[in-house]
């Protein structure tokens, strides 16, 4: 399936997506660059052009930023499947990182589509609300994509929403302190000027 019908689905239909995406191979490689790459590029385009040219800051803020928002797509997807992965046994779930991964990826889709709303920095908050949806989406796919069983789903899901958020915001604090530092950007003017 195809990145746009992928997300289109999963976003529309995710009841009979999850499904789909069960019996489907998962292929880590493929995951991450036919599907999070393309849809990481949306928050960090806008992050560039609506905090580089339209937000209060410079152009170098606005590529710090979108770098930000880049990598740490890729690090949370890995980061949050692993620890999914990991947690799997004590939920009565199956072990399987593909399938984590798939999971996770596919979850994150309104995340990076809200991310559009970052070309202008006043209203980016709008991708966040958007991004919530992700929840829901992981909500319907973690039985099927972690064989766990329905009686531990919310469990295991709340459990996964914890490390999700704390991986996120980890991940994207620490890379946040590197790449304003590597601009020459330092995190307390960010933090003053409303970053």
């Amino acid at each position: 399936m195809n990145l746009v019908d992928r997300a289109k689905s999963i976003i529309m239909t995710p009841k009979t997506e999850w499904p789909k995406i069960a019996v489907e191979e998962p292929n880590i490689g493929q995951i991450f660059t036919g599907y999070v790459l393309p849809l990481a590029l949306i928050p960090t385009v806008a992050s560039i052009i609506g905090w580089g040219f339209f937000g209060s800051h410079s152009f170098t803020y606005g590529i710090a930023t979108g770098l930000v928002a880049l990598i740490s797509a890729f690090i949370s997807v890995y980061l949050a499947a692993f620890v999914i992965d990991f947690l799997a046994p004590n939920f009565s779930s199956q072990k399987n990182l593909g399938r984590a991964v798939q999971l996770v990826a596919y979850s994150f889709t309104p995340m990076w589509l809200g991310g559009i709303f970052n070309l202008i920095p006043v209203i980016s908050w709008i991708g966040g609300l958007i991004g919530l949806y992700g929840l829901y989406l992981m909500y319907l796919g973690i039985g099927h994509m972690m064989k766990t069983p329905q009686d531990k789903v919310m469990t295991y899901l709340i459990v996964s929403i914890i490390v999700l958020l704390v991986v996120y915001f980890v991940v994207a604090a620490i890379l946040g302190v590197i790449m304003f530092g590597i601009f020459g950007i330092s995190a307390l003017t960010a933090t003053m000027t409303g970053m």
